[in-house]
């Protein structure tokens, strides 16, 4: 039995805002950001089946990273909800994407909140094995499941 990962990556636009933060980035500002998503399991060994020979098919583990989390955050504000509620803005016109999470929306813990929502949505037999989000082109924050066992 061979274990084996893959990895999809997905891109998605994001503002958001560290409120406390004692740098810039306590101001509203905006991301490129780079999503790689890693997986495990063994192969299919079935002649019959259309997936033999895959942990899992790339295009099914797109389309459960597409519509929740890329479709839920690409172009949307994220602010936590230690922001004050005189500082958020109304949710309509430009801020219709509004997310308010119960976690700093930092990149490390963003990763902690996709992994919560991940694991639960893979097939039986497959495991998330790690992630990666790069915020720029030189900073990136990984997740490992061996580290949150």
């Amino acid at each position: 039995m061979a274990i084996v990962r893959i990895t999809k990556e997905f891109k998605f636009e994001m503002a958001h805002a560290l409120y406390g933060h004692d740098g810039p980035c306590r101001h509203v500002h905006g991301h490129s950001y780079e999503l790689f998503v890693t997986i495990k399991g063994v192969p299919v060994i079935d002649p019959q089946s259309p997936k033999n020979g895959m942990v899992m098919d790339f295009t099914d583990l797109k389309k459960i990273v597409h519509k929740n989390i890329v479709t839920v955050y690409d172009h949307a504000l994220v602010l936590g909800n230690n922001v004050p509620s005189s500082e958020i803005p109304q949710r309509e016109g430009l801020f219709e994407r509004l997310i308010i999470v119960d976690f700093q929306p930092s990149s490390e813990n963003l990763l902690i909140h996709f992994s919560r929502i991940l694991m639960p949505l893979l097939p039986e037999g497959i495991q998330l094995y790690s992630m990666k989000l790069r915020e720029t082109v030189t900073s990136y924050a990984e997740w490992f499941a061996d580290d949150n066992a």
